[in-house]
């Protein structure tokens, strides 16, 4: 295995559908963790209500204006506040947003750029990856353990890149390399092409010599989805129940924050009624300052908070077994009910 500990060595990196090369997240790598001990996270939480303070000081008017001057200057400002009618924050600008000031490639490396992904908000987006993948880990050590030898299915809803599924295999192996000396398969089922079409390239970066996920058979398969309609889920689910797969779904960023109570409840059901043991994913927070952080974007996530998503989790068969805060939202693991 290599170093993944060492600064120096190279990022990985993997094309976009566009030709831009990005580097690929790996949560064991300090350039992208973020440190998630009790007193950094409080550091964290509270540099982010700063910065809300400060903006919900300033005007509207104002604000706006200051936010078409700086879309100009910046790709990721413009992503989010820039114009378009897509209510979706897309995968790609996501991915980059996650990816620290210091590891920002061109044409995303601007000064307007950096600062913005030098902000504690989003450090909280890496953080909601960052914890995703250790929800997932924890969850699916202990199945893997009990099944050796069974496939292991990972279904990523409205996934983009499938980052999150990517990092729980680099967890895994590195909490116990056999756990994984089997057949894997990462199922992306998502209306946008271009986040899938870098995931294929990260994993393959991924598996490369030397590279944290070498020597493993990892599959990676690309499903469009409208997650109003779970036809495509459940031809998935049903392929994964043949093959006596253990199944793990996760959505971050994705259904949780975004979908309708109808479709949340379809999908978990879904899930349930396949016999999937494990669901992990995001739910934005309902707390007034989540609120106003999003008015002036395009970007219309549904601020629910864990009470209004516990009751429609309840309804698609589950429980909320564990929730952890990333302050901008609450990332969740589920459990049959």
């Amino acid at each position: 295995m290599p170093d993944i500990f060492s600064t120096t060595r190279p990022f990985l990196r993997a094309l976009t559908r566009d030709g831009i090369s990005l580097p690929v997240i790996d949560v064991t790598d300090p350039r992208f963790r973020v440190p998630d001990d009790a007193e950094s996270l409080r550091a964290l939480f509270a540099r982010a209500h700063e910065e809300q303070r400060r903006n919900s000081r300033m005007p509207q008017f104002i604000m706006r204006l200051m936010l078409r001057r700086m879309a100009k200057q910046s790709l990721l400002v413009n992503a989010l506040f820039g114009a378009g009618d897509a209510p979706f924050l897309d995968g790609i600008s996501t991915y980059v947003m996650k990816l620290g000031a210091g590891n920002l490639p061109p044409p995303f490396d601007s000064p307007m750029d950096k600062r913005m992904a030098a902000s504690a908000h989003l450090a909280l987006l890496r953080l909601r990856t960052q914890r995703v993948a250790h929800l997932l880990t924890d969850a699916l050590a202990p199945e893997l353990a009990a099944a050796p030898g069974a496939p292991l299915a990972l279904v990523d809803i409205a996934g983009g890149p499938a980052i999150d599924a990517m990092n729980a295999l680099i967890l895994l192996r590195q909490h116990d390399p056999g756990l994984l000396a089997r057949p894997v398969a990462i199922n992306v089922l998502d209306g946008d092409e271009a986040g899938p079409f870098f995931g294929k390239n990260a994993l393959a970066a991924l598996m490369g010599d030397g590279a944290p996920l070498a020597g493993l058979a990892v599959a990676f398969h690309v499903h469009r989805y409208d997650w109003n309609d779970t036809t495509a889920l459940d031809a998935v689910l049903r392929d994964a129940q043949a093959a006596g797969a253990v199944v793990a779904a996760s959505s971050e960023g994705g259904l949780f924050e975004y979908g309708s109570d109808d479709a949340i409840v379809a999908n978990l059901a879904a899930l349930r009624a396949a016999g999937a043991g494990i669901v992990a994913g995001s739910v934005t927070s309902s707390h007034e300052g989540r609120r106003r952080l999003t008015t002036p974007t395009r970007i219309k996530v549904i601020p629910r908070g864990l009470e209004g998503f516990a009751p429609l989790a309840a309804r698609g068969g589950w429980r909320i077994a564990r929730a952890e805060s990333a302050e901008l939202s609450q990332v969740v693991r589920l459990a049959p009910a």
